[in-house]
């Protein structure tokens, strides 16, 4: 199995815990702040003041974080280009999504999309296609490829990965887009994706 199929499952737990972690110590410190400005009789204007900073820190460490693009040489003529983006269906779960471009010694190349959701979470169904769809109403839709992860396991059912490469360069810059993917109780899960993320999956196929 390639290093790209490593993360699978191990990846995302760290990452969620790390985020309920941060989001637990600023609700912390929010609250010290309130004390301590009742406590010395703080005028209210800087009260005011202070609290809407703290507001903001918290929004702040809601908000999807972005990763730049990173190479990994696999081994000599083989390269990986990766970018990972938590997001977040309707329900407020947390996926993972790595979109990925992988270079073959011979020139090939393959752009996919994989998403994870947490193990228990929603079973994915490996036969249908994912489609996107923008805010301004276009719908695309991108190969389900989850049966080429690895030739030695099957895919675990909380995994799915499409091939993206023909849907990114027909996908508008600078617009968001929502993914809906399909599961196995014949149900759809839908992932909002900002446009910073789109931006940056696109520069995985770019020249």
């Amino acid at each position: 199995m390639s290093p790209v199929d490593t993360p699978k499952q191990s990846i995302e737990l760290p990452i969620f815990y790390t985020e309920i972690a941060k989001d637990f110590k600023l609700m912390r410190i929010f609250t010290i702040v309130l004390i301590g400005l009742n406590r010395f009789k703080i005028p209210p204007l800087s009260w005011l003041l202070t609290v809407c900073l703290c507001a903001l820190l918290l929004i702040w460490s809601s908000l999807p974080a972005f990763a730049v693009v990173t190479q990994i040489e696999e081994y000599p003529g083989q390269m990986l280009y990766q970018s990972r983006q938590s997001l977040q269906d309707r329900a407020g779960k947390t996926w993972q999504a790595i979109a990925f471009k992988r270079i073959h010694p011979e020139g090939s190349e393959i752009v996919s999309l994989r998403l994870i959701s947490f193990p228990g979470g929603a079973a994915l169904d490996h036969t249908q296609p994912l489609t996107l769809t923008t805010s301004l109403g276009q719908t695309l839709t991108a190969q389900n490829i989850s049966s080429d992860i690895s030739q030695n396991t099957a895919t675990p059912a909380n995994v799915g990965e499409y091939d993206i490469k023909p849907t990114l360069a027909e996908l508008p810059e600078e617009i968001p887009v929502e993914l809906t993917v399909p599961t196995l109780d014949g149900k759809s899960v839908r992932l909002s994706v900002p446009a910073a993320a789109i931006q940056e999956w696109q520069t995985l196929v770019s020249p």
